[in-house]
């Protein structure tokens, strides 16, 4: 019981109730009880720097209690620490948004309850000296403001649907249209543009992560249902992050396409562009667009194209071929039946620094960030076009209108799920293999 309550306290009021119930425990003997864990509950308020981690008074606690009996009226001195700290899994004040830090080892991510988005990602270079890799604003209030989606996760459909627009089971659904006649990441405003709530957060231990939960309602920006969604970030194994998002219909089908937005920069967020990094990735066809970036619904070889990543490319070598989106945005097909699969790898020679992303996803979408510019981030460093890129693992875009495309529709009997696993290392040249 005393572990199963001190877990929903915040933290630091968990350290003082578990403090109190064993200094109470010590100096209890029959009925009479000594007046030392009423000064102690004064005091412990004015000393939450205490040093010891949370698991540590947890066992503490759990140790006396199994020795002696709790006092009701230490019983009742843990309810209303209980009650002051809002019952809540972390220290999370309600509709603010805030900002949430996980670290292992040399691995630090911080992320955001504004669109479930990552701030920064800390990593080690070859020589061992850390550099964020992900390129963000220096305040948590410019992202209320972003058009760029950095960091950010999208939907509630990411990519873009044509026309705006789609039928299903016989219905006709109108969206709101956001880059000109079609619907980007979503609509107007997106999961992204929204404050998500904190379900779970643990700092540190073996696998730190957060996870993040939003409902959006029926009829937000024209899509049907109630939907709950989950993103969680998981530290684990050595350099690796988990990005876990699932989603939920309460009560009618609907198309949901979860992606992360992070524009990535391997040799550090402020190093300048990423035309200089190889890529490659594992994907032998494309999803064929119009103008406007609408697939058609027919699909592309990338062999002997500016578009063939199959062995580790400069992603500036050939760039100049794409004059008409100024770098590449487009889907690739990833290869391979396996439901992990290894969908991209990227290298920066000069920090060593090496990225392997798999997915369960069928998708990934390559994006050189080809329309940034003049965006003040971090460290009050510009960025520009071509500053980082993103891969975002993804369902094929506008695969509602495409019956030839994986199916994206959700229904209370058939749940969403999107694994992301990203490995870290410093291991240059990686050499590749399916």
């Amino acid at each position: 019981m005393i572990l199963t309550v001190a877990s929903s306290l915040k933290p630091e009021i968990a350290k003082c109730a578990l403090l109190i119930v064993t200094l109470s425990l010590t100096h209890c003997h029959g009925h009479c009880i000594s007046f030392t864990p009423f000064i102690i509950l004064l005091l412990l308020p004015l000393n939450l720097f205490l040093s010891l981690h949370i698991n540590h008074w947890l066992t503490l606690g759990y140790t006396i209690f199994l020795c002696k009996k709790m006092t009701k009226i230490f019983v009742l001195l843990l309810c209303l620490l209980l009650a002051a700290s809002g019952s809540v899994n972390c220290s999370v004040e309600k509709d603010k948004i805030q900002i949430f830090e996980l670290k292992k080892g040399d691995l630090s991510l911080k992320v955001s309850n504004w669109g479930a988005s990552i701030l920064s990602l800390l990593l080690p270079d070859k020589n061992g000296k850390l550099g964020d890799v992900v390129l963000g604003y220096e305040s948590v209030k410019d992202y209320t403001n972003d058009t760029t989606y950095f960091g950010a996760i999208v939907g509630r459909v990411a990519n873009r649907i044509g026309g705006a627009q789609f039928t299903l089971d016989g219905v006709h659904y109108k969206l709101v249209a956001n880059e000109g006649n079609n619907t980007l990441h979503g609509g107007a405003r997106g999961f992204s543009d929204v404050l998500w709530k904190v379900k779970r957060y643990q700092r540190e231990g073996p696998s730190p992560s957060i996870t993040f939960s939003y409902h959006s309602v029926d009829g937000e920006q024209g899509f049907p249902g109630d939907l709950i969604v989950t993103v969680s970030y998981i530290l684990t194994g050595k350099n690796q992050l988990i990005i876990l998002m699932k989603g939920k219909a309460l009560n009618k089908p609907t198309p949901v396409n979860l992606a992360n937005h992070a524009y990535w920069n391997l040799g550090g967020h402020n190093s300048g562009n990423i035309l200089n990094e190889a890529v490659q990735i594992f994907g032998s066809k494309i999803t064929l667009v119009d103008s406007k970036l609408i697939p058609t619904g027919k699909f592309a070889s990338v062999k002997g194209t500016a578009y063939d990543f199959l062995k580790p490319q400069i992603v500036g070598s050939r760039i100049n071929q794409l004059a008409e989106t100024k770098g590449y945005d487009i889907n690739y097909v990833l290869d391979g039946e396996k439901k992990i699969k290894l969908a991209a790898i990227v290298q920066d020679k000069k920090s060593g620094r090496v990225l392997q992303l798999y997915t369960n996803a069928p998708g990934l979408q390559f994006y050189t960030g080809n329309y940034v510019k003049d965006q003040k981030g971090k460290d009050g460093y510009v960025y520009q076009s071509h500053a980082g890129l993103c891969l975002e693992s993804q369902a094929f875009p506008d695969s509602v209108n495409h019956p030839n495309f994986p199916s994206t529709i959700v229904t209370p009997e058939k749940p969403y799920k999107h694994y992301m696993l990203f490995k870290f290392s410093t291991k240059y040249p990686y050499i590749s293999s399916k």
